[in-house]
């Protein structure tokens, strides 16, 4: 017996945002994800994109120069996340020491806890 599926179903094709391939045409959001691409010959990119926010899904033929600007777009929002990783690891760390230091300084920590 043949194995069922669940297809994605594209919302929209020939849809472009003016703000560029990183912004929703539907909702504005500008986390806007590659989905699937390929190279279509003379610099043209088939790319297949979808919205996590609103759950926009489209295709289009994007050129070469369009993909270069997207992918810089996407090479900003990586290093942005990174950047709040680093923060937010950075916080919960000094949280961490300063719970420890007042526990050492109460006398709440006993050899036995190690």
């Amino acid at each position: 017996m043949a194995k069922k599926t669940k297809t994605k179903q594209l919302q929209a094709q020939g849809t472009k945002s003016a703000e560029g391939m990183h912004a929703c045409p539907s909702c504005d959001s500008s986390l806007v994800q590659p989905a699937n691409w390929h190279e279509q010959g003379d610099g043209a990119w088939s790319v297949e994109l979808r919205c996590p926010e609103c759950a926009w899904w489209g295709r289009d033929v994007y050129s070469q120069s369009e993909v270069d600007t997207y992918d810089e777009e996407l090479d900003r929002g990586g290093q942005e996340l990174i950047e709040d990783l680093r923060s937010l690891t950075r916080a919960n760390m000094e949280e961490e020491a300063s719970r420890f230091a007042m526990a050492l300084a109460s006398d709440s920590i006993l050899p036995e806890d190690f």
